[in-house]
């Protein structure tokens, strides 16, 4: 049952380019196909071959940008569900959320960044904006996916309202515009704190299966310590490995909970999406304890696994591709594909902007490719995923 706070597809702000709602063509909600657009894009099947955590794992079983997407997209569902909320709205933003990661993760990123600094900057988010408004173009008479309002509100700002906008969210800004001083519909917040919820615990596995965390040190915080020991009373001679997938699966429950519990007593008397837009603060996520002991835990997973040294070696040789791939793009632009060398702006930031647009379109494993053809060699210590 829809609650009076969820966003409604009948009620939509529309899309960019007016088409014919989605009744007149199919038995889909307005959310429903903006879902479908996002899952049949190319941006969404290049996630196979990006990197969530682990640079060139050695393994089938590490989590990649796409299967990243799917858990949080999971994860987003069930609370929407509990909440009744617009379901196809949460999940549509979940698998949208990381649309405009470059290849190898944070560090791609941040080689983006510095290669941007003078043009405008680069930052993730808004280039998953500009990638469903712009980059993607599978319809004859616009640019972009044409999703609707909803879920672009929801993608900007979904960590909360925006007070500078960046030069990138600023211009999609002018083109549909996006209230960025109000918060987004409670759907975008689920959308986030699902997010949090699938990156802190799958890491946390993905962590342990690569070797790079050990249980004694996450029995450290209390969070994981008093889970652990309920697992081991459950399952007292049950093997190891499978006591640490079920801390993982306690744990996403126990977190779960707490969103839907903290919500459901934010919402009281909220009777429409609108008022939660104008509630001025954050009505959906983690309850001010929980949220205290989650930061811990993100504490904790920095210092152990994301700056752990093979990470950061890792992580070295990543951003060494992709700024000399922005650079070679920058002093000769012969060596982009023809339909993006036709299309390239003589002057900067313009000509900046469309190189970063492509190198951030690029898998890991198109990356390591270019950069190998462009200047020779391999990059070292960097496999194909």
């Amino acid at each position: 049952m829809r609650a009076p706070y969820a966003a409604n597809p009948e009620i939509s702000r529309g899309r960019e380019f007016p088409q014919e709602r989605a009744g007149a063509r199919g038995p889909r909600s307005e959310f429903q196909r903006d879902r479908d657009r996002i899952i049949h894009s190319m941006s969404f099947r290049r996630l196979r071959s990006k990197t969530q955590v682990f640079i060139s794992p050695e393994g089938d079983h590490y989590r990649t940008r796409l299967t990243h997407s799917l858990e949080v997209a999971q994860i987003g569902r069930v609370i929407a569900r509990s909440l009744g909320l617009d379901e196809d709205l949460t999940e549509a933003l979940c698998l949208a959320h990381d649309l405009g990661h470059p290849p190898f993760g944070h560090a791609g990123e941040d080689a983006l960044c510095e290669a941007m600094e003078r043009h405008g900057g680069f930052d993730h988010n808004a280039q998953s904006l500009r990638t469903i408004m712009r980059i993607e173009s599978p319809y004859p008479g616009h640019d972009g996916l044409n999703l609707t309002w909803d879920l672009l509100e929801g993608l900007a700002k979904h960590n909360g309202p925006i007070e500078a906008p960046n030069w990138a969210l600023a211009e999609l800004d002018e083109a549909f515009p996006l209230k960025f001083e109000q918060w987004p519909s409670l759907e975008a917040q689920v959308a986030a704190v699902a997010d949090d919820i699938a990156y802190d615990n799958h890491d946390i596995d993905d962590g342990l299966r690569a070797g790079f965390l050990a249980l004694e040190d996450l029995l450290e915080l209390d969070l994981l310590k008093d889970q652990w020991r309920a697992v081991e009373r459950r399952y007292p001679n049950a093997p190891r490995d499978r006591l640490q997938r079920e801390l993982v699966r306690d744990q996403i429950g126990l977190m779960v909970n707490d969103v839907i519990t903290h919500t459901k007593a934010q919402v009281a008397g909220i009777g429409s999406v609108e008022e939660v837009r104008g509630a001025g603060r954050q009505l959906g996520g983690f309850s001010p304890s929980f949220a205290e002991q989650e930061r811990g835990l993100k504490e904790f997973m920095y210092a152990k696994l994301y700056y752990h040294s093979d990470q950061v070696a890792a992580a070295k040789r990543a951003h060494e591709v992709v700024a000399k791939l922005f650079e070679a793009y920058a002093q000769d632009a012969s060596l982009m594909p023809e339909e993006w060398k036709a299309n390239l702006p003589a002057e900067n930031p313009q000509r900046a902007r469309m190189i970063a647009d492509f190198i951030a379109g690029m898998s890991d494993r198109f990356a390591i490719e270019r950069c190998a053809a462009i200047y020779g060699e391999r990059p070292n210590g960097l496999t194909n995923v």
